[in-house]
């Protein structure tokens, strides 16, 4: 009887108070929302993409002038008008998160205003064929839809505008991917560093919503197919365990030069030159991006999703030199001040190292370590391996390479630990340091980057 009485209790707590279905009607909304406007993102870069392709193949010539003066054309608009869509993303999801920034100054780092431009901006990157992927612009974009929703929520309700974020900025990568429980994790290894306790269970709910809002309109299929994985033995274990290693090394050199290059420091005369004149630089960078493009075939050209996928089904095999020159194509987009994402690109780079491996190991079958390429060099460049293991996981279909790709996430992700810092927290240090008055050290990162060498001119963009 005292059971039935508590039960009784509960139930009328728990539909009693209007305020909390309100809540959670408009978070479920909001998320449905976001998963559809990356949904839209999605398909307006894959078109972009597309009549860039167009562009080249009527003349081949023409990145030589159009990649250079788009590159130009973003990073001037970005600087005057959208400051903050600058760069990945994800560091301004994570700075908007610290608690040293107030609801006045979040709009710094993520609103609607900058969503919008995020979309734009990154799309006409890619209309210009630089490198660049656009799930980190993805997170950017699907937290500022579900910041937007704090305005609708009832007082004294239970969920916070943290944990919008969070919700926002996982929603983002579980769209942008097709992978909802990667989504999740990406949430848990990187975004939330305080516990959610009421509303942590309608926070991940809306997290797969999103995911699910992209896989009913793009369909249940992996991103990159199916991969047929034959029965995994020792014979594995020595180019998969080099796979690990080189990937590790090679994501861990990258996250490093990101962070030297966006740091804003101007100790050599290409920095100095980047911040005196960002637009000139811009060009050049873009300029670069083209003739490397032309190089190639133009398969340095855009994400890389592609190549990537032709390379895992064996319709397409990478030069050695693919490796260096995609590395440099997607660091010189990064530096060059574009909104612009690594995930797509970092996979591209891995997937291509996993195919040299397999030729230099003579290993039968090259899918497994391109699988195993990818997750690794996406782990050490990120330092997120679970996120990355759980991303290529689902985006291959790849359940009978559990063990493999989270031990060579973990091993990729243990070599970049010692080359360099944590690549997104340390951009988001950065970040905070558009802030009027300085905050206080990022409470979740690792130490923070060296202050500029010159503080940039009121209104200018941030560093990364």
């Amino acid at each position: 009887m005292k059971h039935d009485l508590h039960v009784a209790a509960a139930l009328r707590r728990e539909f009693s108070d209007w305020r909390l279905w309100l809540a959670r009607g408009i978070v479920i909304a909001v998320a449905a929302l976001a998963g559809l406007t990356v949904v839209g993102f999605t398909w307006l870069t894959e078109r972009a993409l597309e009549h860039f392709f167009a562009l080249r193949a009527a003349w081949w010539w023409a990145p030589l002038l159009w990649t250079p003066l788009c590159t130009g054309a973003i990073v001037w608009l970005t600087r005057r008008y959208a400051a903050g869509a600058a760069g990945s993303g994800i560091p301004q999801v994570m700075a908007a998160l610290d608690s040293s920034v107030d609801s006045v100054h979040r709009g710094l780092f993520v609103s609607i205003r900058l969503s919008v431009a995020k979309i734009v901006l990154t799309a006409w990157g890619l209309l210009a064929g630089l490198s660049l992927g656009r799930e980190g612009p993805s997170v950017q974009i699907a937290a500022g839809v579900m910041h937007g929703a704090r305005r609708w929520l009832p007082k004294r309700s239970a969920v916070t505008e943290h944990g919008l974020l969070v919700a926002g900025g996982a929603a983002g990568i579980a769209a942008a991917f097709n992978t909802p429980l990667a989504g999740v994790m990406f949430a848990i290894e990187e975004l939330s560093r305080t516990p959610e306790q009421r509303s942590s269970g309608l926070l991940v709910s809306g997290i797969v919503l999103a995911g699910l809002v992209a896989v009913s309109i793009l369909g249940n299929g992996t991103y990159f197919g199916v991969i047929r994985v034959p029965e995994i033995g020792l014979a594995l274990l020595w180019p998969g365990l080099l796979v690990a290693l080189a990937s590790g090394a090679a994501g861990g050199l990258f996250a490093r030069l990101l962070i030297a290059s966006l740091g804003g420091r101007s100790t050599d005369p290409v920095s100095r030159w980047r911040l005196r004149r960002p637009v000139l630089f811009a060009v050049a960078c873009g300029l670069a991006v083209a003739v490397i493009g032309l190089a190639t075939n133009g398969a340095t050209f855009g994400s890389g999703y592609v190549y990537t996928k032709a390379m895992l089904s064996g319709e397409a095999t990478a030069p050695a030199i693919y490796v260096l020159l995609k590395f440099i194509a997607t660091w010189l987009t990064a530096w060059s001040g574009v909104p612009a994402g690594i995930f797509a690109p970092s996979l591209a780079i891995g997937a291509a190292l996993g195919n040299d491996i397999a030729l230099l190991t003579q290993y039968p079958h090259a899918a497994t370590l391109i699988a195993l390429g990818m997750v690794g060099f996406l782990a050490a460049a990120t330092q997120a391996p679970l996120t990355s293991f759980i991303i290529v996981m689902e985006m291959i279909d790849g359940h009978a390479m559990v063990l493999s790709l989270m031990a060579c996430a973990l091993i990729a992700s243990g070599v970049s630990r010692v080359l360099t810092r944590p690549l997104y927290s340390t951009l988001a240090q950065l970040q905070l340091g558009r802030m009027p008055v300085p905050p206080a050290r990022l409470t979740t990162s690792a130490p923070a980057a060296p202050a500029p060498a010159a503080d940039p001119p009121p209104g200018s963009p941030p560093p990364a």
